[in-house]
């Protein structure tokens, strides 16, 4: 009789007379019979393998070589499968692998498999688990490292870039000078607009200006009219009169010599020479 440690990141199963007994065996000090007991310990803890690089055919024939990573755990609660219901779990997964790659790989395009990683990645560890399971291994992960396409493809590829890029550069360029003629017109418009608007803003000034300063003078003119009209109400005839013979007077220094009176001016006369009387 000995004894065997079982690690907590381990579980054991042990084969008596070749047959399962007791079941999976956690962490601690285990007791085994000798030339009965045939103990097998596992790794439980999640383990990670790098699948060397290979060659895949996509779906339009093009030959890439790639490689991967996978992380994957034996569930410890079926150890027992991993260990009776497969050689070599480690070996069959590495090799399924490979297999279920070509199968994704051969229904993907190049195109698809450079810019679609994430996808075959999701549907290689999808694929991978469903099988698996059966042994009682669980893929937690799977990584692609890189996607290598032929030179010659690559080149073309270079090529292809570079062509997108110029159209690209192209259209945005275009883009950029008909935006700023369109911009440049529309600036030219609203110039146009505001200018227009100055001006018939400056003209109903001017009308309005004109309109007050006519107001203003006609205004003017009535009262200076009223004003007239006021003071020649206060003179009186003799004023009048006065103010005729200064006139006659002035007429009398031309050089004509045949005057005119109207026929008031007798009546002016005898009502000058009546006010004088009255002195």
């Amino acid at each position: 009789m000995f004894w065997r440690v079982v690690n907590q990141y381990e579980r054991m199963i042990v084969l008596r007379f070749g047959r399962v007994y007791g079941g999976v065996r956690g962490p601690g000090i285990r007791l085994v019979l000798p030339f009965m007991d045939r103990p097998i310990k596992v790794d439980c803890r999640e383990q990670v393998d790098r699948v060397p690089t290979q060659k895949y055919i996509t779906a339009d024939n093009v030959v890439v070589d790639m490689d991967f990573v996978i992380y994957y755990k034996v569930l410890e609660d079926q150890v027992d499968k991993a260990m009776l219901d497969v050689e070599n779990y480690r070996a069959a997964t590495i090799n399924l692998s490979f297999a279920t790659l070509r199968a994704v790989i051969g229904a993907t395009t190049l195109s698809q498999a450079l810019s679609e990683r994430e996808r075959i990645r999701d549907l290689l560890q999808v694929r991978m688990d469903e099988v698996t399971g059966r042994w009682g291994v669980k893929v937690r992960q799977v990584e692609i490292n890189e996607i290598d396409p032929p030179m010659g493809v690559k080149a073309a590829m270079e090529r292809e870039k570079s062509a997108a890029a110029i159209k690209t550069a192209a259209i945005t360029e275009s883009e950029g000078v008909r935006q700023a003629a369109i911009n440049r017109a529309e600036g030219e418009k609203q110039a146009s607009i505001l200018q227009a608007e100055g001006e018939r803003q400056a003209e109903i000034l001017k009308a309005e200006g004109d309109q007050q300063a006519a107001i203003l003078r006609a205004q003017g003119f009535s009262t200076a009219l009223e004003r007239i009209n006021v003071v020649a109400q206060t003179i009186d005839a003799r004023t009048m009169n006065l103010q005729y013979f200064e006139t006659l007077k002035h007429m009398g220094d031309g050089a004509s010599t045949k005057f005119i009176f109207p026929l008031e001016f007798s009546s002016m006369i005898q009502s000058f020479l009546g006010s004088l009387g009255q002195r």
